[in-house]
């Protein structure tokens, strides 16, 4: 056994009052075992782990418990009686941790070498020269491509997944006997998911260590823990091996959990959140039967609301000594296709396929090179901005990550308001006041919400807010572009639940843009997939996951993570 926790409890003050976010929570984790904490947002996963980083906000205070570390022929430690002088020598060595967002968790004024550096430097005592040959290495060892451009690259110029491969090199460079991870696979697309689980059981087999992994998913749980702990309201309700846990759940939150993910075999009416199952079924009621949804009615025998024909969009990478463009990326390559109304077109491929860049340049929020974009059968490409501008209102998209695409000066009443006074929807501000709350409230947020600001909403909550904003324009056409992929499953399910309800109200037609393929086959008619620009193939959606015709779907498919893989 390499680490023991008893009875830990974790609080914040509230209102003068310490309220528990980690609720007696007790576990072990042995040698070259991986542990999964699965759990809803808010549930007390990640509290959890920084309590034994000590790396606790200063509103929240460990009340209760012990976390004993057992080194190799070593004493037990007490982390919790290290003071602020030893912790900091003891976190990285003995416990390295992979944070969640590694944007926000790297330092954007160092180079990514510098900052692997500096950790092996601190920890080691090796000179500068001896931290940049060991840093090399590292890069090479988490398969980052052309390692010493890597060293020398800004957290910023990477990728997602690259920048997860650079937390990892760093959580590493000491050779700690627990790596903490905590969610390092959120909102990356399914090939890179894979790749960094696969990583992460390489360099466990080579280090012998032991592994904290911390997700909101159960598909990915399972395919790298031995044994998982459910956690719920700061509680662990449940927790076993793989097999006992994910194939015989027993308590009910556990089954919730299971069944608000969209699945590939069958389509329910509506997907369960967790509040509906825990009302509705006991601890040991029987998984749901999922029951097939009824199909949209698409009408494909009358023109197309949308269609692109040989769509070409293209950055500039490099200019000359004139200021003129001298190298481009191709983001965009001879896309064509049509979307009909009242259906709903997934969009799938990984990141950097070119799919974001697609919706933006529908809207002429980039412009293309070539090719055409009819609207109604008027190409929008041609249009003068005044008229362009004039029909942005039946074409709206929501934005990936509203927090940023929220103005955080405005109120979200206001924020609101704003496009539709300048669209000039209803005569006055009072009718547009009215317009407002009665969205609101259709996308599940209550009247007090007009008056306050982003920051005070969760992420499921500001991902209604943008939901709102797009309505609040009567658009015909709708671009979701990865609208769910950074929420949990069952704020997801709620999410998902609602685009499908609005679409059914308001005669909406969507193009449903995700790295998550079983989320884009629950809410699409037909999926076309993406690839370095390119349209790999377009077929319904039921078709595609049983016959894939090309080799990168089928890749995409073998890639995702399931509990019954």
């Amino acid at each position: 056994m390499l680490l023991k926790v008893s009875d830990l409890e974790v609080a914040f003050r509230h209102e003068g009052d310490w309220v528990n976010v980690v609720d007696k929570i007790g576990f072990e984790l042995y040698q070259s075992e991986t542990l999964g904490i699965v759990g809803e947002s808010g549930s007390g996963k990640s509290m959890t782990a920084l309590s034994l980083m000590q790396l606790l906000p200063p509103s929240a205070t460990v009340r209760n418990g012990r976390i004993l570390f057992m080194g190799e022929g070593k004493a037990p430690v007490d982390l919790l009686s290290l003071g602020k002088e030893k912790m900091p020598l003891f976190r990285g060595k003995n416990i390295a941790m992979v944070f969640q967002e590694p944007m926000t968790s790297l330092n954007p004024t160092m180079t990514c070498g510098e900052q692997v550096s500096e950790a092996i430097i601190l920890h080691e005592k090796v000179s500068k020269q001896e931290a940049y040959l060991r840093s090399i290495e590292l890069f090479r060892e988490v398969q980052l491509p052309r390692p010493e451009e890597m060293y020398r690259s800004y957290p910023h110029q990477l990728s997602g997944g690259q920048r997860q491969r650079v937390m990892i090199a760093m959580a590493i460079s000491c050779r700690p006997s627990v790596l903490i991870a905590d969610e390092p696979t959120t909102a990356l697309d399914v090939t890179v998911q894979h790749s960094i689980l696969e990583l992460l059981k390489e360099l466990q087999q080579k280090y012998k260590m032991s592994i904290l992994f911390i997700s909101h998913d159960l598909n990915v749980i399972a395919e790298i823990a031995d044994r998982v702990m459910v956690v719920y309201h700061g509680k662990m309700v449940e927790s076993g091996s793989i097999d006992e846990v994910l194939h015989h759940p027993q308590h009910a939150y556990t089954q919730a959990l299971m069944q608000c993910r969209p699945g590939f075999n069958s389509h329910p009416f509506r997907l369960k959140t967790i509040s509906d199952f825990l009302q509705e079924e006991g601890p040991s009621s029987p998984v749901i039967v999922n029951r097939e949804i009824l199909p949209h009615k698409v009408h494909y025998d009358v023109p197309p609301l949308l269609k692109l024909k040989e769509v070409n969009t293209r950055f500039v990478t490099k200019n000359n000594f004139w200021g003129r463009p001298k190298s481009y990326v191709q983001a965009v390559d001879q896309v064509s296709f049509e979307v009909y109304k009242g259906e709903t077109l997934g969009l799938v491929g990984e990141s950097g396929c070119g799919k974001t860049t697609l919706g933006r340049t529908i809207l002429q929020l980039i412009e293309n090179v070539s090719g055409s974009i009819s609207y109604k059968g008027v190409d929008i490409c041609k249009l003068p901005k005044t008229e362009l501008r004039k029909l942005r209102k039946n074409i709206q998209i929501i934005f990936q990550d509203p927090y940023s695409s929220l103005n955080p000066k405005l109120t979200i009443g206001a924020a609101i308001i704003e496009p539709m006074q300048v669209h000039h929807i209803l005569s006055n501000d009072r009718e547009r006041k009215a317009k407002v709350l009665e969205l609101l409230q259709k996308v599940g947020l209550d009247a007090a919400c007009f008056n306050r600001y982003p920051h005070e909403f969760s992420g499921g909550q500001r991902q209604r807010i943008g939901i709102a904003r797009a309505l609040s324009l009567q658009p015909e056409l709708v671009i979701c572009d990865e609208s769910v992929s950074a929420l949990d499953v069952s704020v997801q399910a709620q999410v998902l639940n609602l685009l499908n309800d609005l679409k059914d109200e308001f005669q909406l037609t969507y193009i449903f843009i995700s790295h998550d393929l079983s989320v884009v086959n629950y809410m699409s008619d037909r999926i076309a997939v993406m690839n370095q620009g390119k349209i790999e193939e377009i077929a319904p959606s039921g078709d595609l996951f049983k016959h894939p015709s090309t080799a990168y779907t089928q890749r995409l498919i073998s890639s995702i993570p399931q509990v019954n893989k």
